[in-house]
């Protein structure tokens, strides 16, 4: 499933137009962003939950020439599924 779609499913299930369906999610990932700028966790029960964690510097190596790279540290977002949802599969 696509943004398009996701939009058109969440049009027909909550019966709104689809520009205020498009609204609702952007408004909803543009929270949840910046939710995890702060270094907050976000916790939808019964859905699951985002919060940031972070990477540690590694070695890696270029696939290409074989050569051995320094990977910098970073922050990465983390999601793990809650109990209604993975119930669900």
């Amino acid at each position: 499933m696509n943004k398009a779609q996701l939009i058109d499913a969440i049009a027909e299930k909550a019966g709104l137009t689809k520009a205020d369906s498009k609204k609702a999610l952007e408004a909803f990932v543009a929270t949840i962003g910046e939710s995890l700028k702060k270094d907050e966790k976000v916790a939808l029960v019964g859905f699951g939950s985002f919060s940031v964690s972070e990477r540690s510097a590694r070695a890696g190596r270029n696939p290409q020439t074989g050569k051995t790279i320094q990977i910098p540290a970073k922050k990465v977002v983390r999601f793990k599924a809650g109990a209604e949802l993975e119930g669900q599969l």
